[in-house]
């Protein structure tokens, strides 16, 4: 499929400007799928321009960048800290709880948008698709849902970082230097 065809539909892929959302947003649309990046802002102090620009330079036919600061510390650390949810009496589980607040978000933009599927760049092995897709079913039951790291077509492309990292140097795909 040629890139730029949206044969597909639409897909709202939770985007963070890292090598893995990178990759998949690019596989996405060569795929033929209108590509909504939806980047969370919940105090990651990541650069959000540059996210920006490396989401639509990679192909985004959207981004949505949103500040959800304040909904996630007052709805989710927050209560999180009255229930002394310290993992191992250690550390707030600040990933894991920033993952529902995300997939909330990322739901109602693709309901907005008129789109059919929702995407994250989770691994196939850990709990973060878990996360994502638990919280994707209970917002909107009928949604698809696309995990490339659970798609036997992304999983005979990529089988981890190096393809990953000779992917995004053919697709000319920008990715922090230290990935290298």
């Amino acid at each position: 499929m040629a890139e730029g065809v949206s044969n597909k539909g639409t897909v709202v892929l939770a985007y963070s400007g890292g090598l893995d959302t990178s990759c998949i947003l690019k596989w996405l649309k060569l795929d033929g799928w209108r590509v909504i990046a939806f980047v969370a802002d919940i105090g990651q102090h990541d650069d959000m321009d540059r996210v920006r620009r490396n989401a639509e330079v990679t192909g985004a036919d959207e981004v949505v960048i949103e500040n959800l600061q304040r909904e996630f510390v007052t709805d989710y650390i927050f209560p999180a800290i009255r229930g002394n949810a310290i993992y191992e009496g250690r550390y707030l589980l600040g990933t894991s709880l920033a993952r529902p607040v995300i997939a909330k978000h990322q739901v109602r933009v693709a309901q907005e948008r008129g789109a059919t599927h929702v995407s994250h760049g989770s691994t196939g092995k850990g709990n973060d698709q878990v996360r994502f897709e638990l919280a994707y079913h209970s917002l909107a039951p009928g949604i698809g849902i696309i995990a490339p790291w659970k798609d036997p077509r992304f999983l005979a492309r990529f089988k981890g970082r190096s393809d990953l990292i000779r992917f995004a140097k053919e697709q000319q795909i920008d990715i922090p230097v230290t990935l290298e």
